[in-house]
Formats: C-alpha cells, sequence, structure tokens
C-alpha cells in the first residue's frame, strides 16, 4: 500500500470518527504533510485547496503556539521529504495518487474568515484564538516551481536572503577566518549551518 493510500485511511478515520479526536496532534500534522507531498508532486488541481484546509486544520486545534510552530514544522518537512521520495519514483502512480487525492472527505470542510472550520462530519472546530483564514496560504506562490527548483537544485528561483546585524551596519563586514582590519576585531563567517531536528 503506498504512503498515499495508507496516509489517506488514516486521515479519514482521524477526520470522521470520535477515536481520530485522541490522535496526537503532531501526527495529525505528519499525515497532513504527507498527504500534501503527494499531492504537489503529482499535480493535482486540487492542492491549492487542500493546503489551505490542511493549515487551518493545524492552526485551528493547536493548543498552544509551541505546539503550534512544531506541528507547522512537522507538516512542511514531511511533505517536503514526500515531494522528493516522489520525484525519485519517477512519479510512479501519479494518476491514480491524484484521483485519490482529489476525493477525499477533506475537500467537504468549510473554512470561515475566523478559522472555524465545520469539518465534513458536521463536527465544527473553533480556533483558541480567531485567525484570518485568508492570510494563512498564498495560492498564487508558484509551490511547486519552488520546490522542483530546490530539488533539481536550481538556486536562481530561491530568494536571496541578507542577513544584517548591528556589527555590519557600523561598517563592520564578516570576513574569512584570520582576516584583520587595522586593530580591529573580526568575526569569521560559519563554514556551514545545519538543520536541527
Amino acid at each position: 500500500m503506498n504512503v498515499l493510500k495508507l496516509t489517506a485511511v488514516w486521515l479519514v478515520f482521524a477526520l470522521a470518527t470520535p477515536a481520530g479526536a485522541q490522535m496526537a496532534y503532531e501526527d495529525e500534522a505528519r499525515a497532513l504533510g504527507a498527504v500534501a507531498g503527494q499531492g504537489l508532486a503529482c499535480g493535482s488541481a486540487k492542492y491549492d485547496t487542500f493546503e489551505l484546509l490542511a493549515r487551518a486544520i493545524i492552526l485551528t486545534k493547536s493548543p498552544s503556539d509551541s505546539l503550534q510552530d512544531k506541528a507547522l514544522r512537522i507538516f512542511t518537512e514531511e511533505k517536503a521529504d514526500v515531494f522528493v521520495a516522489k520525484q525519485l519514483d519517477n512519479f510512479a502512480d501519479c494518476a491514480d495518487i491524484v484521483k485519490r487525492f482529489d476525493a477525499q472527505d477533506i475537500f467537504k470542510a468549510t473554512l470561515y474568515a475566523d478559522g472555524t472550520i465545520k469539518m465534513p462530519d458536521g463536527q465544527i472546530l473553533t480556533p483558541r484564538r480567531p485567525y484570518d483564514a485568508g492570510f494563512i496560504y498564498d495560492r498564487n506562490s508558484n509551490v511547486r516551481q519552488r520546490a522542483a527548483a530546490i530539488y533539481n537544485r536550481d538556486t536562481s528561483h530561491v530568494r536571496k536572503v541578507e542577513f544584517k546585524d548591528a556589527s555590519m551596519q557600523a561598517g563592520n563586514q564578516i570576513r574569512p577566518a584570520g582576516a584583520s582590519v587595522g586593530s580591529q576585531r573580526v568575526l569569521s563567517a560559519p563554514a556551514r549551518i545545519s538543520r536541527k531536528k
């Protein structure tokens, strides 16, 4: 059974049954991310709607700010991992995946402007703090092109980020280790920055 089938069954169970309410918040974010990754990689026309609803579910169900941040990170990482895995298997079974992706019950959910969600089973989810649901996902963000560019290591489509701090504003620059400017001590740039889990 492929990842989408297994995750979709798990997600439908989580969204449709009272026992699903006991599913760990982070596990639900992981399941939503896995389904999103397959829909993104296979080019589902309903991907943007799924992404909007998945993010809204994560935000609306969040028990705290710190768990919400963690769940969004888990969702994003799982989506990226599944996206890459789908590309590595040459998009096998994408026609079937899109068919199942587009038929999910999540698309029957209703998202209101304040973040309240009416689930397909009629359950109403109310956020602990109302938020503007219009700002949680930008449908025009070219997410597929950016994801493919990152996967293909094409950095021309990746936005360059420049960091400035107080020392740079004062005229100091970060130079290679060992460099000096007069009697001023110069910071060395880190050789590598890695993502911590």
